[in-house]
């Protein structure tokens, strides 16, 4: 892979720290958004499938196991420590129809119309040029073929986000984030226009509304280890990362915290088959 901007190579090292515990059972809502984002593509056996910023395999292992043996599924993501996970789970299913690519999405060099479906779930908030990253995952896709596009709707997370944030405010201010990048698309108005932007007109958007049960309060620590949190826990130092956890814990205790909001919109469109006017 080509050396990497500085904001990729942070988002790279975020989710290569995160791997350790991306697969655990508070972060189940990575494996069930990514099966509900396949189930919208509606795939077919023999179809091939490019799975963007794939993390271990949430959508890019159910896009395996719809489009059989006789298709494929390309899955590319910055993070080789996720990739490893998601080679691994492959292997332990049989799949051997996947393969997992480390590879920076903005540089590979595909051939326009070279796949029947287009999957990003949760990554394409992290390209600074959203319109033109879809721009370009809308060149691959065959006339005929889906493209979708998942990302985080208001809330996410709530109440263990702003009880964690709260807590990095406290100990470490300069540290504290007022942007998250999906922000920018958290509504069906503001995801359909910046498809609008790149092109893509025509659009289905699901809003999805749902939480992640969680077996006590202490387990949103679990989902900060394993998801974009741990970017910011990784800049602390052992006593300011106790200190986070302690405060962060607290006030989802004191709530009584038992589940975190995971609300997801799903956007579907459709290529105009080959002859139809719009491209």
């Amino acid at each position: 892979m080509n050396q990497l901007d500085p904001d990729k190579a942070r988002t790279a090292d975020t989710y290569s720290a995160a791997a350790d515990h991306f697969d655990d059972p508070p972060l189940a809502f990575w494996a069930r958004i990514g099966e509900r984002t396949v189930e919208h593509v509606r795939l077919a056996p023999g179809h091939r499938v490019l799975d963007v910023c794939s993390g271990t395999g949430s959508s890019a292992i159910p896009a395996a196991r719809a489009v059989g043996p006789s298709g494929s599924v390309l899955a590319v993501d910055l993070a080789d420590a996720l990739l490893d996970r998601g080679r691994a789970k492959a292997r332990a299913l049989g799949l051997s129809n996947l393969d997992f690519r480390c590879a920076d999405v903005e540089s590979l060099d595909l051939q326009p119309g070279s796949f029947d479906a287009i999957v990003c779930v949760f990554g394409i908030f992290f390209m600074p040029d959203m319109p033109a990253a879809v721009r370009r995952l809308w060149r691959w896709l065959k006339p005929g073929g889906a493209l979708a596009i998942t990302t985080w709707g208001q809330g996410v997370l709530e109440p263990g986000n702003t009880a964690f944030w709260d807590a990095i405010r406290a100990h470490r201010p300069d540290l504290y984030k007022t942007f998250r990048p999906w922000e920018r698309i958290d509504t069906p108005d503001a995801l359909r226009s910046m498809l609008a932007e790149a092109g893509v007109a025509t659009c289905d958007v699901d809003a999805e509304c749902s939480r992640q049960p969680l077996t006590s309060p202490d387990a949103f620590w679990v989902i900060a280890l394993g998801s974009g949190y741990r970017g910011t826990i990784e800049k602390l130092d052992p006593g300011a990362q106790e200190a986070v956890k302690r405060d962060t814990v607290a006030t989802l205790r004191a709530r009584n915290a038992l589940t975190a909001e995971t609300n997801a919109l799903y956007a579907i469109a459709r290529k105009p088959p080959a002859g139809d006017a719009e491209r």
